[in-house]
């Protein structure tokens, strides 16, 4: 897969078979699309090409919306949009100017300007342009002009990606990982940089790597701990997680903390890419730290065991 991010530099796609959409979390609906846009590509002799949009488009046209949590950063989605045999994929800088093109515009301009497509598939209820007011049918009325053809994805498959988005946000913010995980149809993706901690885990025999995600929108979940196969810039170890407050030790803050198994060398200033396997308890408060040690050796066992499954 080749990764353009300059539209100005695109190369000239044969045939090109397109489609748009933010393909946040790369979620099992958005599999059976790419897989649908890969097949009509090869079908065609042409090339596949999926276009997606940095920042999120909510980031820029809601910037008060707080709320707001992403299940991929850029580029945790290209990590695992690579994993399909998808031929180019297009980053374009989504801004304010960007989004106050008219649907006409966004068609010639933006679609037909940039990837000469033969082919450009679209959701059923998909709108486009400023104040959306672009469509299927627009679509469809500008194509003879261009050279396009309009091929409409059915609206159970549209349902199924627009559904599984929010379902597996709700999923992870209820501690549902098993639910996530399904509807992702691959285990949740975290990735951060390891930062200096306190270092409190050392001295309790669990020493840790404090994690900072490189997005503060990144959804981080329910808080507790989870069973995790986690890569690092040379290697890759199971390990658990530690996601919240620490209120065993009055901590302030989220914090994300990992325990690698068998592990001992320094980790700061890596960046480690955590996959979510199992969630195993949520987080409490222990009435020691000799306690929590205890809790924290049975929490070992249990993902040694899952993760050996």
């Amino acid at each position: 897969m080749q990764v353009h991010r300059n539209l100005q530099q695109l190369p000239a796609f044969r045939r090109s078979v397109i489609t748009a959409g933010t393909f946040d979390g790369v979620h099992a609906g958005h599999q059976q699309l790419i897989e649908r846009i890969v097949q009509l590509a090869r079908n065609s002799g042409g090339e596949s090409v999926l276009i997606t949009f940095e920042p999120h488009p909510r980031l820029i046209l809601e910037p008060d919306n707080q709320h707001l949590r992403l299940l991929s950063t850029l580029e945790e989605k290209i990590k695992l949009l690579s994993r399909f045999p998808i031929d180019h994929l297009v980053v374009v800088p989504f801004h304010r100017d960007f989004a106050t093109l008219s649907a006409q515009d966004y068609i010639r301009e933006f679609l037909v300007g940039h990837f000469h497509p033969e082919k450009i598939v679209i959701g059923y209820n998909h709108h486009f342009g400023h104040h959306r007011d672009g469509n299927f049918e627009l679509l469809v009325q500008m194509g003879p002009a261009a050279g396009y053809e309009v091929i409409e994805i059915p609206r159970q498959l549209v349902d199924t990606i627009e559904v599984s988005s929010t379902r597996i946000r709700i999923a992870l913010e209820e501690g549902d990982l098993e639910q996530a995980n399904h509807l992702l149809g691959h285990p949740y993706i975290l990735t951060g940089l390891v930062t200096k901690g306190r270092k409190l885990g050392r001295t309790i025999g669990f020493p840790t790597a404090n994690l900072q995600p490189f997005s503060d929108r990144k959804l981080t979940g329910k808080p507790g701990v989870y069973a995790v196969r986690v890569k690092g810039d040379d290697f890759q170890r199971d390990g658990m997680m530690n996601i919240g407050y620490r209120p065993t030790i009055n901590g302030t803050g989220l914090t994300i903390e990992v325990n690698l198994f068998d592990f001992a060398d320094s980790l700061y200033g890596q960046t480690l890419e955590v996959a979510w396997i199992s969630r195993l308890r949520d987080e409490k408060k222990f009435e020691s730290l000799e306690a929590l040690t205890t809790q924290l050796g049975r929490d070992e066992a249990m993902a040694r065991h899952i993760l050996l499954g």
